[in-house]
């Protein structure tokens, strides 16, 4: 089993990958849903770092410091810290930032590692809906230091279209700051999964093909 296998099996045993009828933000009707708040076990964590340190590792992603965007990126960028020591023998830096700056003790609004110009850093979160998070961190991280934001990875990648476009947000924002964005899996490696067996789930490929063929880009 691959790492994308292992990781849609893994959102399904954790119930955050779910199948039905979903009325989703947008007000489109959805096949099937995500909630990465169900992941709340030490174990699933733990689990959950190593597929990102797959992804990162796989890509041959190029950084010196992982970024958590307060509040859901930092146990992420943490977890996956960690999985990179103890998979590949790769120790990183990390940091993430306070909602608000602290003016007292130590101060400011960047925890963990001080970032430097030029260092380079990946963002790690969970979803991108829109890309809000991306513009609200980046002016802090360019506050902090000139630095070098070389990638942004995220645990799914819907491979649909906005609202208002017809690019994905991720392929929004990946046009507008120039910020290559990974994912662990998509939407393609979810169908294949349940094309293959890895998952349960046959009796709604019909409606995931079509779903993806009405909204979907490439």
């Amino acid at each position: 089993m691959t790492y994308k296998e292992g990781f849609v099996k893994f959102m399904v045993d954790s119930g955050v990958l779910t199948f039905g009828e979903f009325t989703l933000k947008s007000g489109r009707k959805s096949p099937y849903f995500m909630n990465s708040g169900n992941y709340n076990t030490g174990a699933q964590l733990a689990k959950l770092g190593e597929f990102y340190a797959e992804c990162i590792h796989d890509n041959g992603i190029e950084f010196e410091t992982l970024f958590g965007p307060a509040y859901k990126g930092i146990p992420l960028a943490v977890a996956t810290a960690t999985a990179l020591y103890n998979k590949f023998g790769i120790d990183v830096n990390y940091s993430f930032d306070r909602k608000e700056a602290k003016d007292h003790g130590e101060g400011g609004v960047i925890v963990g590692k001080q970032l430097a110009d030029r260092e380079k850093v990946v963002i790690i979160e969970d979803v991108m809906t829109s890309g809000k998070a991306l513009r609200e961190v980046l002016p802090k991280l360019k506050a902090a230091a000139d630095v070098d934001v070389t990638a942004m990875v995220i645990q799914c990648d819907r491979m649909e279209k906005g609202l208002q476009t017809d690019l994905s947000a991720v392929q929004e924002v990946s046009r507008e700051f120039g910020i290559k964005i990974y994912s662990i899996v998509n939407i393609n490696d979810i169908i294949e999964a349940i094309e293959n067996g890895v998952i349960e789930g046959k009796e709604h490929l019909e409606a995931m093909k079509a779903y993806r063929r009405q909204y979907g880009v490439e």
